[in-house]
């Protein structure tokens, strides 16, 4: 099994980084090349995921707070339209005192 360093689509830049040349729709020497790449992908997978789950902790009390925010105001609406639906008066009685009226 050929060593990924000795490999021709192989690189590692100044920085120290390993940057991978290989395709596995293209150019993959080895089964176990495409074992490896597969790899090398669940890896970045887990880290984008827990990089998006840290930002999400960071955000959640922001999120809280956004939605207590929003659920105060739609309370305060709700209050504020009370007026047009008055729940005090007895439904069993008419609206109008003339609805027996009959021409």
């Amino acid at each position: 099994m050929i060593q990924c360093q000795d490999c021709e689509y192989f690189e590692q830049d100044a920085h120290g980084q390993r940057v991978f040349r290989c395709d596995p729709f293209k150019n993959i020497k080895e089964p176990e090349c495409l074992q490896k790449w597969q790899l090398l992908r669940m890896d970045m997978l887990v880290s984008h995921y827990r990089t998006m789950l840290a930002f999400q902790q960071k955000m959640g009390p922001m999120q809280d707070k956004i939605f207590k925010y929003v659920k105060r105001e739609l309370d305060d609406i709700d209050e504020a339209d009370s007026w047009k639906f008055n729940d005090d008066e007895d439904d069993s009685q008419p609206p109008y005192p003339d609805d027996d009226f009959q021409p």
